[in-house]
């Protein structure tokens, strides 16, 4: 197995106001998640979130520490927030085995020295997308399926955001120390999500689409609501969104795309809303 990492600086949104396409993508824009027989990480300095993916084929995948955790093993000081985006697989942890389904998930708590990902068929192999962040507790590691899900349905086809949110990992569901997790599902004829945006000071956030075809893309809005910015997407891709920045994105068919969040507190309510028509 191999894993790879990467390490993303926070940017003050003045700088970001002149940044190029290519500089945005660079600071924000994560390409490479899901790659057979790898673990991917990007460590972001915004509360120091990390976006994951691991994508089992030939062999099981550990999760082991990189050198900026200075860690024995990942979760020594973390949780992990698991969803599975391809075939069925397992995620052994600390000798107890999960099996994860397509869109299902799992929470694993501080201190599990064994994390391992498996798939059931490498012709069909999981593809597990994950986050994590600090934690200054334990919590039980848990499975949540959509049914255990708090399920909020939202929007309109006549306003093109007719969208289903599966909140997996949240704290009406299980406990965690910051990290949040969830679903966000558009129906067939709507492609925005988050409209009209929003921002939440005390929280970033990271966006990962899936669910959308090799020829289809997405365009991932982010920005300050009167100084936007804009980064083309495409399936199995993952986006940084600070906390100063507005959440939203369109995409040229309809998709999924998991959000992730942490930070200063766990109510998903939680922020503060922009009209549309005040965007620029």
């Amino acid at each position: 197995m191999k894993t790879n990492f990467s390490l993303r600086y926070a940017s003050n949104p003045r700088d970001a106001k002149n940044y190029d396409t290519a500089r945005l993508r660079e600071e924000f824009l994560v390409e490479r998640l899901m790659v057979p027989d790898e673990i991917n990480l990007t460590y972001s300095m915004y509360d120091r979130l990390i976006v994951g993916g691991a994508m089992p084929v030939d062999e099981a995948l550990r999760l082991e520490p990189v050198d900026i955790l200075r860690a024995d093993y990942f979760t020594e000081r973390r949780e992990v927030g698991i969803i599975n985006v391809g075939g069925a697989g397992t995620v052994t942890v600390e000798g107890e085995t999960y099996t994860i389904g397509f869109k299902e998930a799992l929470y694993i708590g501080r201190g599990n020295q064994e994390v391992v990902f498996r798939s059931d068929d490498k012709a069909a192999p999981a593809k597990f997308y994950f986050n994590s962040a600090p934690a200054h507790t334990a919590y039980p590691t848990t499975k949540v399926t959509r049914e255990k899900a708090v399920i909020l349905e939202l929007g309109s086809l006549e306003e093109s955001n007719h969208r289903v949110i599966n909140r997996m990992i949240v704290q009406e569901v299980l406990p965690t120390c910051q990290l949040q997790m969830g679903m966000t599902e558009l129906k067939p004829g709507s492609v925005w999500n988050t409209m009209p945006p929003h921002t939440h000071d005390r929280r970033m956030e990271a966006y990962f689409y899936f669910d959308l075809p090799e020829t289809q893309a997405v365009c991932h809005f982010m920005g300050q609501t009167d100084e936007t910015r804009h980064i083309w997407m495409k399936k199995d891709q993952a986006v940084i969104s600070p906390s100063w920045s507005i959440h939203s994105a369109c995409a040229t068919m309809n998709y999924t795309f998991i959000w992730g969040m942490a930070g200063e507190n766990l109510n998903y309510n939680d922020m503060d809303g922009a009209a549309a028509t005040d965007l620029r």
